[in-house]
């Protein structure tokens, strides 16, 4: 016994010195993540690696650390923002031989985004530095920042096809018509489609207008931009007639966009790598295909946002306009508004610049937002408007706030116009044979019931509020524009316009980007552009989840981010990403559906915003679309 006994507490030691080993390499690697803060002296010489792994966005949401373990399938964002200035600081460092982007798992961006992107990509090219693109199959954003590159490589067994914006959108009257559910719908302007998959089994002819005006302007952008960047590029037949094209290189897709000068290599990404490395080098025994890389994160740190000089504050509106703090993927009128107000309190900013990128969302937090901003007026500051991929609805709404609007050519704003919803379910009850009674005491009680639905004094009241709702955005873009408010209830209505469009109409003041924005926000606080510095009224990421993702992510062998190029994930080709796009499509539905039953607020919200190719769905909804998909395996 005393054998066993000796023998028991060896192996209960041997275990705690495990435990307490590997605690303290845990926290080892935790701290090293914490404390990593690559400079200028550390990063070697050769090819900045820009992996476009996901949506192309104004401002990513804070990642699950625990995404990376757990085996949930998350929707990946890349910042615009930390891409151009990656970009544009490599262009004329000498460490950086080459620059590569991985488009293998791009999931598009909006127009005005990707241009922005490929407009930086261009400027790397122009200085005589090698950029050179790969992928599997293009998407078409991803095409337009990849045409803009040296050289387009693209897998044998790949190849891409261009889509085109629009597409169909889901209409829901059928389904909800056999439910039984009653959709009460208010709204004012003609062109305000974002009621219409809960009232219709198809598209307006009004929202079929404005939509085939919205699409062929953005496919007539984006072709320039790519003629641009490629004049060789045989594109417009491609668009035109693909089967042709594909069947005379006897269905292989890789080789008829050679054929038609679209791409300049095929290869997998072992040659592209080891093409690479011919141009970098590559570290000592390391593996076919691998190079001397430059990961992206290390090269923003190494590269950060100036700190010297006069403060321009930049407030950012991204994503779905939320009331209260919101959440991933959202902007949340409570989260906004705090953040300019904390911005103002200490007296140091200059002027403001408002950088929205938002299809808009609830009336309210819009304009919570909107009167955030204006304090910054009420201290004589500057406010400037920066619209990026769209600045619609209740994003327009906050836009009205700024001095001066800048937007670009292919920016999608507008949408003047707002709607409310209440599904009542009183039909959907008396299919299974349940009934509701009741006393009223005024014509309001219990109104609007969703078991008995609404009554003609309830109706008459929320449609009179919005139409009182419609007439107070309509004079706010008046005095915002000048513009007299028949002028503004004309180009209203819900229309959405490109950016080149809105700015003959008066909604948008000047082309160019978030810079130029802030130069201007400068000058009209009469001090010098090049003196000044932005500061991003944001909240604080939180550095223990960033340095625990980082840890895990490292655990899960992130490839591609050591530099590991030929060991990354292989991307999908055509058929796989078509399959894709059906998939978001599912999940769309239940963020329609979501929508239907959660909108507790008047919504100023954009409907056409959400076919330009852009997930749109928030986390949560995938994360269900992956549950239903995973039980029905």
């Amino acid at each position: 016994m005393k054998l066993v006994r000796t023998a028991w507490k060896i192996l209960v030691g041997i275990k705690d010195l495990l435990v307490l080993v590997l605690l303290l390499l845990f926290f080892s690697a935790l701290f090293a993540a914490l404390s990593h803060r690559p400079t200028p002296a550390t990063i070697r010489d050769g090819a900045l690696i820009v992996a476009f792994n996901g949506a192309l966005v104004e401002h990513p949401s804070e990642a699950d650390p625990l995404s990376s373990v757990s085996g949930a399938r998350a929707v990946g964002q890349v910042g615009a923002r930390d891409v151009i200035r990656a970009l544009d600081a490599a262009r004329t460092d000498s460490r950086v031989k080459a620059v590569v982007l991985d488009l293998d798992s791009f999931l598009g961006g909006y127009p005005a985004t990707v241009s922005e992107v490929a407009a930086a990509v261009g400027r790397v090219r122009a200085a005589g530095k090698p950029v050179l693109a790969y992928a599997t199959a293009y998407t078409d954003s991803g095409y337009q920042i990849a045409a803009n590159a040296s050289e387009i490589w693209v897998h044998p067994m790949g190849g891409s096809l261009f889509m085109g914006p629009g597409g169909r959108q889901l209409y829901y009257k059928g389904l909800t018509e056999k439910l039984g559910i009653n959709v009460h719908v208010y709204k004012v302007g003609k062109f305000k489609s974002a009621v219409e998959p809960y009232i219709r089994a198809d598209m307006s002819p009004e929202a079929r207008e404005a939509n085939t005006a919205l699409y062929g302007g953005l496919l007539d952008q984006w072709r320039e931009g790519v003629l641009k960047a490629r004049p060789k590029a045989r594109i417009a037949e491609f668009l035109t007639k693909p089967d042709v094209a594909i069947t005379a290189a006897k269905g292989d897709i890789a080789a008829a966009n050679k054929a038609y000068g679209l791409v300049d290599e095929l290869g997998d990404r072992i040659a592209f790598g080891q093409h690479v490395a011919k141009l970098v080098g590559a570290p000592n025994g390391a593996r076919a295909g691998n190079f001397n890389a430059i990961k992206l994160a290390d090269w923003l740190q190494a590269n950060p946002v100036p700190t010297s000089g006069d403060a321009i504050g930049v407030i950012t509106v991204a994503g779905e306009i939320v009331d209260g703090k919101g959440g991933a993927g959202t902007a949340g009128g409570d989260t906004i508004a705090k953040l300019v107000l904390d911005g103002l309190k200490d007296g140091k900013l200059k002027a403001l610049v408002v950088r929205v990128d938002s299809p808009g969302g609830s009336a309210m937090a819009s304009e919570q937002m909107r009167q955030a901003i204006l304090q910054a007026k009420a201290k004589k500051l500057p406010v400037v408007v920066s619209m990026g991929g769209l600045a619609a609805s209740g994003g327009y709404w906050v836009s009205t706030a700024g001095d001066v609007i800048f937007a670009e050519p292919n920016t999608i704003t507008g949408s003047i116009g707002i709607f409310g919803i209440i599904p009542t379910f009183e039909n959907s009850l008396a299919k299974i044979g349940v009934t509701t009674d009741g006393v009223e005491s005024t014509p309001l009680t219990g109104q609007p019931s969703i078991y008995g639905g609404t009554n003609a004094t309830v109706d008459t009241i929320l449609q009179s509020a919005i139409e009182a709702g419609y007439g107070r955005f309509v004079g706010l873009v008046a005095a915002s524009r000048k513009l007299t408010p028949q002028r503004v209830d004309e180009i209203g209505q819900g229309r959405v316009w490109i950016g080149g469009i809105a700015r003959q109409i008066g909604l948008v003041d000047r082309f160019g980007g978030l810079n130029d924005a802030i130069a201007e926000a400068a000058k009209r606080a009469k001090l010098d552009p090049a003196k000044v510095r932005p500061v991003y009224l944001a909240k604080k990421p939180n550095a223990l989840t960033a340095a625990l993702a980082g840890f895990l992510g490292t655990l899960g062998g992130d490839d591609e981010d050591d530099g590991n190029w030929a060991d990354a994930p292989a991307g999908s080709d055509a058929y796989a990403r078509i399959g894709e796009e059906r998939r978001m499509l599912l999940a769309q539905a239940l963020g329609d559906a979501k929508r239907l039953t959660a909108s507790g607020s008047v919504q100023a919200r954009c409907l056409e915003c959400m076919a330009l190719g852009v997930p749109s769905a928030q986390p949560s909804d995938l994360a269900l679309l992956q549950f239903a998909m995973g039980a029905l395996k």
